[in-house]
């Protein structure tokens, strides 16, 4: 009854971290991935003045004075703003006063904005009562490149004598 046991060593209830074998951390059955949240935007409020350029690629509110260059994804200018250098963006909103050229793929002047520069853009809308003095430059849309895969159109030569070219080929009628 109270015999004397083996020495045996027993085994550990877990294993080093060393012997383990890699852990699958995906499930057969994936769940889908919910879509990214939008990002915030960023706002800088009234009483605030910033001398220098500011650049981003998100959305940006501002109420305040700016003097610098502004290259965002999207710009608001509050009624309150007022900017000193270019705006850059895809879409700009204007309640403010801007005194520099606007860049934007969306350019809307609320009837609080007063403008000193170009405009270039695909879309621009003004409420009555927006002021903008200088020149509406529409983007043209670039022609897509040919690609490197597909050859050039070879430039057409002269067919021989007697020989009719197949565009200019005349069929009896």
């Amino acid at each position: 009854m109270f015999a004397k046991k083996k020495d045996t060593v027993p085994a550990p209830a877990f294993t080093p971290l060393a012997q383990n074998e890699p852990v699958q951390l995906v499930s057969p059955v994936q769940a889908p991935v919910p879509p990214p949240r939008p990002k915030p935007a960023s706002m800088l409020a009234q009483g605030v003045a910033i001398k220098g350029d500011v650049m981003g690629d998100g959305e940006v509110h501002l109420d305040c004075v700016v003097q610098g260059d502004i290259r965002v994804g999207k710009l608001v200018l509050g009624p309150n703003a007022r900017v000193e250098g270019s705006l850059h963006a895809q879409v700009i909103e204007i309640h403010g006063r801007v005194t520099g050229q606007v860049s934007a793929k969306q350019v809307r002047l609320y009837g609080t904005a007063v403008v000193d520069g170009d405009i270039t853009h695909e879309q621009l809308a003004m409420e009555s009562g927006a002021q903008f003095q200088g020149r509406s430059l529409k983007f043209q849309r670039q022609a897509p490149a040919p690609t490197a895969a597909a050859p050039a159109p070879a430039a057409p030569q002269a067919p021989a004598p007697g020989v009719q070219s197949p565009a200019m080929a005349v069929y009896p009628g």
